[in-house]
């Protein structure tokens, strides 16, 4: 059957299971129209004014009409082997002769829908009803009011106190600090307008999804509330709804709201709500509350929210959740801590795709592709090193600790031991890292465990006790088994101080376990700590979990971080570590105020990972990030570690070592400003190359005279591709994760100071448009349109191959169409022959 025939039958089917009807029925009269009814021809394309399209007599392939009969959408159909998107300027002129709003693009098994008044096609997975689509039409937003808005440093400061320049204290710059404190006034960060700038600029180029990468304690939750405030204050959203991934998150959410924008607007839980959430600004919500029992379809209308956030976004739109997202129309922002380049290769075919990480790797991928940044950058990026350098976040500490047992379960050879079997005898079984707690269980080596923290961890600056600490176990039951062991200890080392308090299970199976993880945050968790009556810190000191407390946690005087778990997800370690980087000061609050002048600022200026399982050795050495995965299907042991809460040990037949543990190794690393490797990867390898070469002063002295093409040279016939590292540059250029191509002088005048980091694409393009607009362009009207055409010619290699080649006829098919149309016909072949001239496009290929 042609691969057109097979794309129809799908359509059709595609159609009716949305509603839409061929033939009158019972429900209505049918309102699809095919092709040989409505004929396009040159007569009508002209009355549309384009001198690019050469659009010869066609028809329209599916008409679909509205409830009272009017064309209402447009749906052109290609090929099962051909990309929806080449119809789309097709379908537009389509659309524009039959008054339509609204295009569907599909081949019959990838789809798009576009709304000709809000910005450009979006995939869809299943074709809207025509209940939805009349949603749609009642949605105006006003695209340039949101590009206009002026949003400074106070924007949401200026929500909760609007005259806070006029106030006494502020004008006093002396009491200003105190000011600030005592009126919990939140100033935006550089960063975090540049965000929000960004989500501008995108609206601006009629862009209607976003996608942040921020890491964690980056103010996630802050710069959503300014993007809520400038869609409620310029008329782009009438209601948000605000999606979390976890319970725990839904009162943190709502609190830091109504913080930060009561003044304003309204924000309410869903389920504490369902009566009278529509009196809401802003509805918080879990994924999982609107997906049970369809309840997002039952009690909700497509456009009864204007914007969409999803927090930790890869996860709040993953399997099934997809559905709740793409029901509601409107904007949508995904917010993730989570940076995609973890795995450089997908095996998405065959056995490989049952591993979690290339599960995990997929769903990443996903994540941009929904939040329409399909090349793989965000809208808006700003990472773990950057918030380090800018001196907002802190790394960690990493103490890696290993027991003669789990030196031996990390090994290559495991850790042998002699299993009875039924009769009578013994046979050896080896034994390694992944099958602690499921498989070996040593209570022994949790004791060890639980010595070497108590023994290392940080201390809590004002009281003097264990600072506050989340442990990691790999299950329910080995939770348990901690918990007992750490209180038994506190017993011991602070009679009296604690009754069991100390350590506390915090795991899906315990009643209340919400609430503590607010409670430890809010240091309100068995009550206060009672070794300073004048100060308040949460009594227990220790939440011993396993997959809770991991993502969007907050708790900023966390000072220990626990791994007793192997961990295999890259995006699993980046998040736990996340929840210790958040800078924190002692004495802002819960301390008397004569203890406070006593000890001045308490700043918490590190903190620590306990790592038993090698875990940042793991990902530092060992992890392979361009590994195509191809594994086999997850057996009853590995299948736990796709879930939050992985299986108790109870499914598993369990080895009881008796065997007496104790310590063998303990190493401490203060990690640096460049971060792990799974922020940075191995650049550092080769930088410390270059700097501890024998040649190192010829090579500053070959820089400073300028002498790059020997220098570079050198670099290529001396250090690259030596059996030590085997360094070349598609490993450096993938290290280094910058968004363009890299070149070896850039890496050589970094490495040897001469500048203080990579410029990002963005930038290298806005300074080449610079030097072009001083040359050219003083006064020019249509700077917007330029700009957009001058970074379009060095960034697209198919936009720059129409233009050279002169076929204007296939402008069309580009986003640049009527950025083009603007400029005269003197820039149309100046930026060109300019660029050709003074830009070096490789520099701008990833």
């Amino acid at each position: 059957m042609p691969k057109e025939a097979q794309a129809r039958i799908k359509i059709n089917k595609l159609l009716e299971e949305a509603g839409w009807r061929f033939f009158d029925s019972q429900d209505g009269r049918a309102n699809v129209i095919l092709e040989p009814t409505v004929k396009i021809t040159k007569t009508k394309l002209s009355d549309l004014g384009d001198d690019f399209d050469k659009t010869k007599n066609g028809f329209i392939d599916f008409l679909l009409l509205d409830e009272q009969g009017f064309p209402f959408i447009v749906l052109e159909a290609k090929a099962e082997d051909k990309n929806p998107l080449i119809g789309k300027e097709q379908a537009r002129q389509y659309a524009r002769s039959q008054h339509c709003r609204f295009i569907i693009l599909s081949n019959g098994n990838s789809h798009y829908f576009w709304d000709l008044e809000r910005g450009n096609p979006q995939v869809i997975y299943r074709f809207p009803s025509p209940e939805l689509t009349v949603s749609y039409a009642s949605f105006t937003p006003n695209r340039e009011a949101l590009a206009k808005e002026v949003v400074g440093d106070d924007y949401i400061v200026l929500t909760k106190k609007p005259d806070y320049k006029n106030d006494p204290s502020w004008l006093d710059e002396t009491n200003r600090p105190e000011f600030i404190k005592v009126n919990k006034l939140r100033f935006l960060r550089p960063y975090q307008v540049r965000a929000i700038e960004a989500i501008q600029r995108a609206v601006k180029n009629e862009r209607d999804r976003f996608l942040f990468e921020m890491a964690t304690g980056t103010g996630k939750t802050l710069v959503s509330a300014a993007v809520i405030k400038l869609f409620r204050r310029t008329g782009n959203a009438r209601r948000i709804l605000f999606l979390v991934d976890r319970l725990e998150l839904e009162q943190q959410a709502q609190k830091n709201f109504e913080d930060y924008l009561k003044g304003d607007y309204v924000t309410v839980i869903y389920k504490e709500n369902r009566e009278d959430w529509r009196r809401a600004d802003i509805v918080v919500s879990t994924i999982q509350s609107f997906l049970s029992k369809n309840r997002y379809k039952r009690y909700f209308a497509p456009n009864d929210f204007d914007l969409v956030i999803s927090d930790e976004a890869h996860r709040s739109i993953s399997g099934n959740s997809r559905a709740v997202f793409e029901y509601f129309i409107g904007y949508k922002l995904g917010l993730t801590a989570t940076p995609k380049d973890y795995l450089k290769h997908i095996d998405a075919t065959g056995l490989g795709a049952n591993d979690p990480r290339e599960l995990e790797r997929r769903t990443l991928l996903d994540t941009y592709k929904t939040f329409g940044c399909e090349t793989g950058e965000p809208t808006f990026r700003y990472s773990l090193l950057d918030g380090v350098r800018d001196g907002y976040l802190i790394n960690p500490v990493v103490l890696d600790a290993r027991t003669e047992i789990t030196a031996k379960l990390l090994s290559e050879h495991g850790y042998a031991v002699l299993v009875p079997v039924e009769d009578g005898n013994e046979t050896e079984e080896v034994f390694v890292y992944q099958e602690f707690e499921k498989k070996f269980f040593s209570e022994s080596t949790n004791h060890a465990f639980c010595r070497v923290f108590l023994e290392n961890a940080l201390e809590d600056p004002i009281s003097g006790e264990i600072g506050k600490t989340i442990v990691f176990c790999v299950s329910q039951n080995h939770a348990a088994k901690i918990v007992q062991i750490l209180n038994q200890y506190a017993d011991a080392l602070f009679p009296g101080k604690y009754q069991s308090d100390f350590a506390m299970q915090v795991t899906s199976t315990i009643i209340g376990a919400q609430d503590f993880t607010v409670q430890f945050s809010n240091n309100r968790l068995s009550g206060s700590g009672n070794f300073d009556p004048g100060y308040r810190t949460s009594k227990t000191r220790v939440c011993v979990t396993v997959g809770m407390m991991t993502t969007g946690y907050d708790c900023t005087d966390l000072l220990n971080i626990c791994l007793m778990r192997p961990i295999f997800s890259p995006s699993d370690f980046i998040q736990i570590k996340g929840r210790g980087t958040r800078k924190h000061n002692f004495t802002v609050e819960h301390i008397d105020p004569a203890i406070k002048s006593q000890l001045g600022d308490q700043e918490k200026a590190r903190f620590k990972i306990f790592d038993f399982f090698a875990n940042c050795e793991y990902f530092e050495e060992k992890f392979n990030y361009d590994e195509v995965l191809s594994l086999p299907k997850p057996s009853k042991e590995t299948i736990s570690e796709t879930h939050d809460e992985p299986l108790d040990k109870s499914y598993f037949d369990v080895y009881n070592s008796n065997r007496e543990d104790k310590l063998s190794s303990l190493n401490q690393t203060e990690i640096g400003p460049d971060g792990m490797k799974i922020d940075r990867m191995y650049f550092d390898r080769f930088e410390q190359t270059i700097l501890n070469n024998s040649n190192i002063e010829i090579i500053k002295e070959q820089a400073e005279a300028g002498k790059w093409d020997e220098l570079q040279n050198f670099v290529i016939h001396n250090i690259f591709d030596k059996p030590e590292d085997y360094f070349n540059m598609e490993k450096l250029r993938a290290a280094l994760n910058v968004d363009r191509r890299v070149m070896l002088r850039e890496m050589l005048e970094k490495i040897l100071g001469l500048i203080p980091r990579f410029k990002t694409k963005e930038e290298l393009l806005e300074e080449e448009f610079d030097k072009f607009d001083s040359r050219y362009m003083p006064g020019e009207n249509h700077f917007s349109g330029a700009k957009v055409i001058f970074k379009a010619y060095i960034e697209d290699a198919e936009f720059r191959n129409i233009i050279d080649q002169g076929n204007l006829s296939l402008l069309n098919v580009t986003p640049w169409i009527d950025s083009y149309r603007q400029l005269s016909p003197e820039f149309r072949t100046l930026i060109p022959e300019y660029i050709k001239d003074y830009v070096p496009l490789n520099n701008y290929v990833k």
